[in-house]
């Protein structure tokens, strides 16, 4: 008989469980009779399937587990003294095993990049930065071969907040209803310094 998946639905580990029929099945196998080993998966699979699946591993890796489960008892069966120890060793081995195969799914499962970037420092790249500060190099260069009011107006604009269009006329000297326009002048200056430098196209 070959251990395959067992529904779920199928015999729990109440106290109807057939420890006496398994461990007379263990006996005779034991014993030479291999037909003992086929009533002992038999009668054992359906309570290994639930004793793994109350674990929390899904059907797939379940049903792998439930296997491991049965080899290490052909490889290991000399160990085990009592037939009456059967099932509890069984019980015991494949909830081990589910807890080490438990392990190893949480460390292959992938992490979305959603998460990834969730646990990220909230700063941008080195490689990002470097090239904010030659982008702001090449403006600066540019500014500097603007006239004189244009750079200082084009600073004042720049420095934070819509500024006051009163204290900028007075720090400049020039009316107030001359600002918005010598202001769009002095930027279409500033472009095209920009498109030369190879900045904007």
């Amino acid at each position: 008989m070959t251990v395959s998946e067992v529904p779920e639905s199928t015999t729990s580990t109440g106290s109807g469980a057939p420890w006496g029929a398994a461990a007379a099945a263990f006996t005779r196998w034991r014993e030479g009779d291999d037909q003992g080993l086929d009533d002992l998966v038999r009668l054992l699979s359906p309570v290994l399937w639930q004793v793994v699946r109350a674990t929390g591993l899904d059907r797939e890796r379940a049903e792998d587990v439930v296997q491991t489960t049965w080899i290490a008892l052909v490889d290991h069966a000399d160990a085990i003294t009592s037939p009456q120890g059967i099932a509890a060793w069984l019980c015991t081995s494949a909830r081990r095993e589910a807890w080490r195969a438990g392990r190893q799914a949480s460390r292959e499962r992938p992490v979305e990049d959603q998460v990834l970037a969730h646990g990220l420092p909230d700063h941008e790249s080195p490689e990002h930065q470097v090239v904010l500060d030659d982008e702001a190099a090449m403006v600066r260069s540019c500014l500097e071969k603007l006239p004189e009011r244009c750079q200082k107006l084009l600073r004042i604009v720049a420095a934070g907040p819509r500024p006051n269009y009163n204290d900028v006329a007075s720090t400049l000297g020039m009316p107030v209803g001359s600002i918005g326009p010598t202001r769009g002048r002095c930027l279409d200056k500033l472009r095209q310094e920009l498109v030369q430098a190879g900045g904007i196209r």
